[in-house]
């Protein structure tokens, strides 16, 4: 008979799990399979860059006002961004984020900072010109904070023509804007993006 041996052996564990690289932006936008059916993408959707130069053929101020936008997110420490915009009306693709009086459609910006911090301070001095409210002061339609279902860095404004939620997530910032779109397909998409921002 063998007699066992008491001894220390080495213990085998794996190796952390590496953390996955974050989506990139054109990945974490709103893409055909999130949105409603009767809405088209529009020309022009995807990097920013992109956008910005389709948009300049068809309206160099506005095309111009979205790049001072752009801009600042740099300035701010964005490293990419994307823009995707789906409408029932091509006339709306030329209207900002898709929104018009009239037209169903449903846009939704990201973009990606080199940490946290950054996207946080980013989210807090406004992106693209949507600045959260101030905290405590209630407005019609605006929900703040962990009550959006988006996180602390949150809120959303919600009336009957016009919706919109702007967050903080990880390394990114969202924006979504929907236009003549009832709330459950504005509440899917915008949890469509955000299970994207990893």
């Amino acid at each position: 008979m063998a007699a066992c041996q008491s001894g220390s052996h080495p213990v085998f564990s794996p190796a952390p799990p590496s953390p996955s690289p974050p989506n990139a932006p054109t990945a974490a936008v709103l893409q055909s399979s999130d949105i409603p059916s009767g809405l088209m993408p529009c020309l022009g959707s995807g990097p920013i860059d992109v956008y910005v130069a389709t948009l300049a053929q068809s309206d160099a101020a506005l095309a111009a006002r979205v790049a001072a936008q752009w801009e600042q997110l740099r300035i701010a420490g964005a490293t990419a961004g994307a823009i995707s915009l789906f409408t029932a009306a091509p006339a709306a693709c030329h209207a900002e984020l898709g929104a018009t009086s009239g037209a169903r459609s449903i846009a939704s910006l990201v973009a990606a900072f080199a940490d946290s911090g950054q996207a946080d301070r980013a989210w807090a001095s406004g992106a693209f010109g949507f600045t959260p409210p101030i905290p405590g002061e209630l407005l019609p339609g605006v929900t703040q904070g962990s009550a959006t279902g988006l996180g602390l860095s949150s809120w959303t404004y919600d009336r009957a023509t016009i919706r919109l939620a702007c967050w903080h997530k990880s390394v990114f910032v969202a924006v979504v804007v929907a236009s003549n779109l009832d709330s459950a397909a504005f509440k899917a998409a915008t949890v469509a993006v955000d299970g994207r921002l990893n």
